[in-house]
């Protein structure tokens, strides 16, 4: 389902809230629970953590705040959260905000938790699948972050580590089970679940007492992904993009790969007509169908540039015109099948 002409502030599990943007009112991107439907809803666009350097990170999340992002998305493999963590605190005190007023996923990593200083307390470098270490492995992120609670947390792959081996399995049940217990605990508001295939959903909700609230993986207009997508949608599962601007990352440009997405000359030619950058309007084209997206940039200006896709502007031809560039050019840019020897993403396009 498309939303033509504007975008939704916040993305909820019930329905897709889509409503006109102003400037006075794009800052407000507070994750609030909504006082009618009791749904917690995520901030359309949020920022992502991946890849920024540890020397920098902190002010950048900071200034992520200051321009009115309120979606920030971490993980513990990243190696940064607690730098991350600083700047979530610098930019809270600054802006005079609480913590209930800004949105923080992190996510459980299949391998060893990257721990950012020693702590004679907890378990060092817990394997993070082993379901008897999952809530370690929540702590270590929880102090890493400064933080008491999280809003979203995601089991990052399906996969996990053999303890005995090292060897990289299929393995998500059972530590599906122990983040359910702890998300009845309290120290997280929601848990989902990134880059699963089909199948391996429906073995979460047929064995499972609770239902991801978020499914996050990658999706752009090279892999739109549309009836993977709107299947999730109608099970009441909100999908997060990540990676929404393509090829822009220099990680992604094996051979053979599409042009890079902001220089496509469909892109170029909807960004001309409706005065947008390229970026911003493959950002607007997530949202407008009904996701949140997490672009992420250690650049000011690109930070501010990403945020002002809340005020692009797509009609229903420029949505249909971007659809159509996957028929040309699919592409999938994120796969370490190979690396784990493990088929992943099994049905899905470009798979």
């Amino acid at each position: 389902m498309l939303f033509p002409v504007s975008v939704p502030l916040f993305l909820s599990t019930s329905a897709i809230a889509v409503a006109a943007l102003g400037s006075k009112q794009v800052h407000l991107q507070q994750p609030l629970e909504d006082e009618t439907s009791h749904f917690f809803k995520i901030p359309a666009l949020g920022f992502g953590t991946s890849g920024l350097d540890k020397a920098i990170v902190s002010e950048v999340v900071s200034s992520a705040l200051h321009v009115g992002f309120r979606h920030l998305d971490c993980a513990s493999v990243y190696g940064n959260q607690r730098e991350v963590g600083r700047g979530i605190s610098h930019g809270l005190k600054s802006l005079n905000l609480n913590r209930s007023d800004i949105w923080i996923t992190s996510k459980l990593w299949n391998d060893q938790y990257t721990c950012s200083s020693p702590r004679p307390s907890l378990r060092a470098d817990p394997s993070s699948h082993d379901p008897s270490l999952v809530e370690d492995a929540l702590t270590h992120t929880l102090h890493d972050l400064g933080l008491a609670y999280l809003d979203l947390w995601l089991m990052h792959w399906p996969v996990g580590n053999a303890p005995e081996t090292g060897k990289t399995q299929l393995d998500y049940l059972k530590t599906w089970h122990a983040m359910e217990k702890i998300h009845k605990a309290g120290r997280v508001r929601n848990i989902g679940i990134s880059n699963f295939s089909p199948a391996q959903l429906k073995d979460i909700i047929d064995h499972s007492d609770t239902k991801p609230f978020v499914h996050q993986f990658e999706v752009h207009p090279y892999l739109p992904q549309t009836k993977w997508i709107e299947y999730q949608q109608k099970l009441g599962i909100s999908v997060t993009a990540y990676a929404p601007l393509a090829n822009t990352n220099p990680h992604y440009h094996p051979k053979n790969n599409p042009p890079f997405l902001l220089t496509n000359p469909d892109m170029l030619s909807v960004a001309a007509k409706v005065k947008c950058s390229t970026v911003q309007v493959a950002l607007a084209w997530g949202i407008s169908r009904g996701y949140s997206v997490i672009p992420k940039s250690s650049h000011i200006g690109h930070i501010k540039e990403n945020f002002e896709a809340l005020e692009c502007h797509l009609q229903e031809e420029d949505l249909k015109r971007i659809d159509k560039i996957s028929e040309k050019y699919l592409k999938r840019f994120i796969n370490p099948s190979k690396a784990y020897g493990i088929k992943l993403f099994d049905g899905l396009e470009d798979a």
